[in-house]
């Protein structure tokens, strides 16, 4: 086989779930790689993840999996209309999340507190891009073009006392559309299979309309309904403390009402400042509150190359830097009560990271047969910073990864792939920046079908 047809050959080979889990919400990768394919060119896949994600809250209780298996579809068209230009249309699904936490831990709510249910998460986001590219010369490429993304789901529960105040808290937000753009140049010499791309994507700004609610009025109840046991307890002890009162504090009887009355009295104290604290955010902080929140896709890099090493073989690499280190969400009622709390801070975030993502994937690819190749290929994921939202609390991976693909038919090519990955230990963190939980040992198995067809 040619290399530059061997070159064809193994980049459809690469697995359609390259990047299922990742860093923060990241997805899919944002591959432009259907684009660059020669001649008119057309695929659909579908890729699936299924985590385990397991731990501990920081009183020692269990967190059984909170991972969700999911799926999610890709597809791409790329027509040659000239020699020089070239015009392609790509559809993904970026950015996502969904865990679900149960149990008895402090991420789940039995109704003690005035407030039930699960600590959960669940995003799902859609992207078309539109590219036009033109060969200025033979073999180099620049490309550009919009991306069309949609919001289709965004919602948050944040359930059990991990959450303090913010125990009960909801929010929805309602689908929305954006705009941002893409731009990159590739070049590659055919001789020696070789190929590379640098693509850049903007950040994308959202405005949804998102409906919160917050159960404050619920925890103040469950606060003085226990503030009130306490100091009918506090005095028991105190009358009781009253008739043994010529005893000395040695005697037996006298010493274990003093010990209770020392507990109680600090429990006491505790749910008189939570009381306090409920009551002024209470006083200025709506059950519900429907407003616009801001949410801003991060921008990224993709550099992408692959080169022919021997006969039938082709190496190749991936590197991605996704700026998470600048993403931020702030919904209006969370945010005020936020403020609020923490005023000295000028509050805190919903969600956030602290570090940008950087991730690669390297491999080799080999023609097994006229209508087989396989590959095999190991990736990095840096994660986006230690300690990490209680949403997602995983730092990277290490993965292994084998493709295969199959052509029928000189126009058809059926690909599929596994991957396995080690994730990243992490200790989980309230938006405050308490730390509440400690992830180890967690793992995630990807799948993907790929089908391309050439015309």
């Amino acid at each position: 086989m040619k290399m530059k047809s061997l070159a064809v050959a193994i980049a459809i080979v690469a697995l359609p779930a390259t990047s299922v889990f990742a860093a923060a919400l990241d997805r899919s990768g944002q591959s432009i790689s259907a684009f660059l394919q020669p001649g008119n060119y057309a695929e659909i896949g579908v890729s699936s993840l299924h985590p385990t994600v397991e731990g501990k809250d920081r009183s020692g209780n269990a967190i059984s999996d909170i991972g969700e298996s999911y799926t999610f579809g890709s597809a791409a068209i790329k027509v040659q209309a000239t020699d020089k230009l070239s015009v392609g249309m790509i559809y993904d699904e970026p950015f996502g999340a969904r865990a679900t936490y149960r149990g008895n831990n402090n991420f789940t709510a039995n109704g003690s507190t005035g407030t039930s249910g699960n600590t959960s998460s669940d995003l799902k986001t859609r992207n078309i891009t539109t590219l036009f590219g033109y060969e200025p010369v033979d073999n180099f490429k620049v490309y550009g073009g919009l991306a069309y993304q949609e919001i289709e789901k965004a919602e948050v529960d944040l359930r059990g006392t991990a959450y303090s105040v913010y125990n009960g808290y909801s929010s929805s937000g309602e689908k929305d559309s954006a705009f941002g753009w893409v731009a990159g140049m590739a070049y590659e010499i055919p001789e020696i299979a070789l190929k590379a791309s640098l693509t850049y994507r903007s950040e994308i700004e959202h405005n949804a309309s998102t409906q919160e609610s917050l159960q404050i009025g619920n925890l103040l109840t469950a606060v003085n309904s226990g503030l009130g046991q306490v100091n009918a307890g506090l005095a028991q002890v105190n009358a009781g403390l009253a008739q043994l009162a010529a005893l000395p504090d040695t005697d037996p009887r006298k010493a274990g009402l003093l010990a209770q009355q020392q507990s109680l009295t600090a429990t006491r104290t505790g749910l008189a400042t939570q009381q306090a604290r409920l009551t002024a955010l209470n006083a200025i902080a709506p059950s519900s509150l429907e407003r616009a929140s801001e949410v801003t896709t991060p921008q990224s890099v993709n550099l992408d190359f692959q080169t022919g090493v021997m006969a039938d073989t082709v190496a190749f690499a991936n590197l991605r830097w996704v700026e998470w280190s600048g993403f931020a969400i702030r919904p209006a009622l969370f945010g005020a009560v936020a403020t609020a709390a923490s005023p000295a801070t000028n509050g805190f975030n919903l969600v956030d990271y602290t570090d940008d993502q950087w991730s690669a994937n390297v491999g080799v690819g080999r023609k097994l047969n006229n209508t087989l190749a396989g590959n095999v290929s190991v990736g990095w994921d840096s994660g986006a910073g230690n300690p990490v939202t209680t949403l997602g609390p995983t730092e990277g991976y290490w993965n292994v990864g084998l493709g295969l693909r199959y052509s029928p038919a000189p126009q058809v090519e059926l690909s599929g792939g596994v991957k396995y990955f080690w994730l990243g230990d992490a200790t989980a963190k309230v938006s405050s920046g308490t730390e509440v939980a400690d992830f180890e040992e967690n793992h995630a198995l990807a799948v993907g079908l790929k089908l391309g067809y050439r015309f």
